[in-house]
């Protein structure tokens, strides 16, 4: 996805601040969305992304800071005022009105041609799979249908942006990963920018071109899935997207390209070297899928340099993966994921643990954060 043709992104917040009474909600968030893009604010609750949300489709005002859309100031328009549409989680559909009804609302509400109107619902209806339904009322749909008449209801005003906010949220699991691919769909088909809202990391590493991870009114990091997934910078963002092994240590030995670290609970492991020095602090991030486990078979740990010895508390089945969850003998708990296929390794095993250097991802120091306030 690209910036429009003069370089000025979709949407540009700068140095954007909410507060309610003496909390920030909020605080100082600068981003810029590009055009068509699949944009996710994914946080905790509280972490303040429905607030921004909101602020950029004028439903809250921004204590400080400024809101752009395709460079032009909104900062205190009303959201009629802005070329926004918004799809909330509860769908908000009008029980007397039938399908077609509903979706026509806002072009009734702007005077436009009953011949125009019956073209763009027919068209927004074939492009959310709904087609046939038009006479149907909200209550004779599922939650799924619902959930489609609504983002027709917002797609068929062909806003220049539209703005999601938990719109799966309340559906079952099943449907919510189906849904996922539907909208991902809809919106590569009609090509507009989509901010979307979510706690569920799943969700958004799903269908987003890019992510903004927000933490107690900040963005924590801000990258696309694969770059938050493989190159969490903070604590908070390698735990909070997907599951990894966080470890506490010391860097002892620099040996070329690689760092030995004695942990915390006293066993050493190993990481790159890059920018670090001996004696500092580190805390890394080593996901369970780069955790090798080797049976020992009784005969002892190898004693290899950066290798753990542990023995094996639980063993889950995944469907494709087992997880293993192991326990060193300075009482260090490690998550392994290893594929079906391979050797199976008891409770009670004993196993030297092992990962690349390369694997093991030295975390940046957190910021100081206020509270982490409702959103």
């Amino acid at each position: 996805m690209i910036e429009s043709s003069d370089g000025t992104p979709e949407i540009r917040l700068t140095d954007l601040t909410k507060h309610f009474r003496d909390v920030r909600a909020v605080d100082r968030v600068s981003l810029d969305i590009r055009s068509g893009e699949f944009f996710s604010l994914l946080g905790p609750s509280g972490c303040g992304k429905t607030t921004t949300l909101r602020m950029i489709g004028g439903f809250e005002l921004p204590t400080a800071g400024r809101i752009e859309l395709r460079g032009r100031d909104v900062t205190t328009d009303p959201p009629d005022k802005r070329p926004v549409n918004m799809v909330f989680q509860n769908y908000a559909l009008f029980p007397h009105l039938d399908v077609a009804g509903n979706i026509a609302f806002g072009l009734h509400r702007r005077s436009v041609e009953k011949s125009e109107i019956k073209r763009r619902v027919a068209e927004a209806l074939d492009l959310v799979h709904l087609a046939g339904y038009d006479k149907r009322k909200p209550n004779q749909l599922s939650g799924g249908q619902q959930q489609r008449v609504a983002l027709a209801r917002a797609l068929v005003n062909r806003p220049h942006v539209l703005l999601l906010d938990e719109p799966l949220g309340a559906l079952d699991l099943k449907l919510r990963k189906a849904l996922q691919i539907e909208l991902k769909r809809v919106q590569t088909e009609v090509g507009i920018t989509f901010v979307y809202v979510t706690h569920d990391q799943e969700e958004a590493l799903t269908m987003s071109d890019r992510i903004a991870v927000m933490r107690a009114g900040r963005v924590d990091q801000l990258g696309t899935p694969e770059e938050l997934y493989e190159r969490p910078r903070t604590r908070f963002v390698a735990d909070f997207i997907g599951t990894s092994n966080l470890l506490g240590g010391t860097v002892e030995t620099l040996d070329g390209s690689t760092a030995l670290v004695r942990l915390t609970s006293g066993e050493a492991c190993l990481t790159g070297a890059a920018g670090l020095a001996v004696g500092r602090p580190v805390e890394l991030s080593v996901r369970p899928e780069a955790v090798t486990l080797h049976a020992t078979n009784g005969t002892g740990p190898s004693g290899t340099r950066g290798t753990i010895p542990a023995a094996v508390e639980q063993v889950a089945y995944l469907g494709g993966n087992v997880q293993y969850l192991v326990r060193t003998a300075g009482g260090l708990s490690i998550t392994a994921l290893a594929p079906k296929s391979g050797l199976r390794i008891p409770v009670g095993g004993a196993v030297d643990v092992t990962w690349s250097p390369g694997d093991a991802l030295v975390l940046a120091a957190a910021p100081d954060r206020q509270e982490e306030v409702p959103a």
